[in-house]
């Protein structure tokens, strides 16, 4: 059966069917035409160069409330604190919002959610910006539209809900990620210690210099004194041989 509903939902479509769609639901999220999505209990974030032991980092429970930060030049993976159902006459649209945007955090995943899907939505994100992004669980970041199909499709989505994040989406992106500020950072540090290096050479170069304007005259004066000393010794008289006396053999 062909459906009159196969365009966008607006707001007062969303007020009335999310409510069995989204779990929790709360009406003041409906954003215009969209609906807006938390961050949820569960995040990664790619280890960086300030990172002791990149191989141990993995999935973090997050408490409600409880902040982290996604560094320059770093991937994260973040959960919604919502179960997102689709229904199988519609499509679903998703993305962040402009405000987060804007700080440089950029939506790395998928763009949509195909009818029949169930489950917590789990964002790709990246850091584009120059500095530390900062959020919290609960925080409403995230947007989703739903648009109607032209009829109910039996091309969708089925199977359990879905709920946290997957392993082997960590799997993928595990490991130390040198990202253009940690790079920018470590040739600062080379740098500055190739710098330090070639003014403590200098310094000792300079120290030596003094030494040997100090030394150097007081050894040739050394050197003038006894060679002087040596030409100006008188040679000793040589020894004269006795006659013997008359009579005596």
């Amino acid at each position: 059966m062909t459906s009159q509903n196969a365009s966008f939902w607006s707001g007062e479509t969303l007020a009335d069917r999310l409510q069995t769609l989204i779990e929790p639901f709360s009406r003041d999220r409906v954003d215009c035409a969209a609906y807006t999505l938390a961050v949820g209990p569960e995040v990664y974030v790619t280890p960086n160069d300030q990172t002791s032991d990149p191989t141990t980092v993995t999935v973090r429970k997050l408490d409600q409330g409880q902040a982290f930060t996604i560094p320059p030049g770093q991937f994260a993976f973040l959960l919604t604190e919502e179960v997102v159902a689709v229904p199988p006459d519609a499509l679903a649209f998703i993305s962040i919002r402009a405000k987060i945007k804007f700080r440089g955090l950029v939506n790395v995943s998928g763009f949509h959610v195909d009818p029949g899907y169930r489950g917590q939505l789990t964002f790709a994100v990246y850091n584009a910006g120059p500095v530390p992004i900062h959020l919290k669980r609960g925080q409403p970041i995230f947007l989703i539209w739903y648009a109607g199909l032209d009829r109910h499709s039996e091309f969708k989505k089925a199977g359990a809900i879905h709920k946290g994040i997957d392993t082997e989406l960590i799997t993928a992106v595990s490991g130390e990620l040198q990202s253009f500020a940690g790079l920018s950072k470590r040739l600062k540090d080379v740098d500055k210690t190739l710098g330090d290096r070639i003014h403590s050479l200098e310094r000792e170069q300079t120290y030596y210099r003094i030494v040997a304007a100090i030394i150097l005259p007081l050894f040739v004066g050394w050197i003038g004194f006894s060679l002087k000393d040596a030409l100006g010794a008188k040679p000793a008289p040589a020894p004269t041989s006795i006659a013997p006396a008359p009579g005596q053999h």
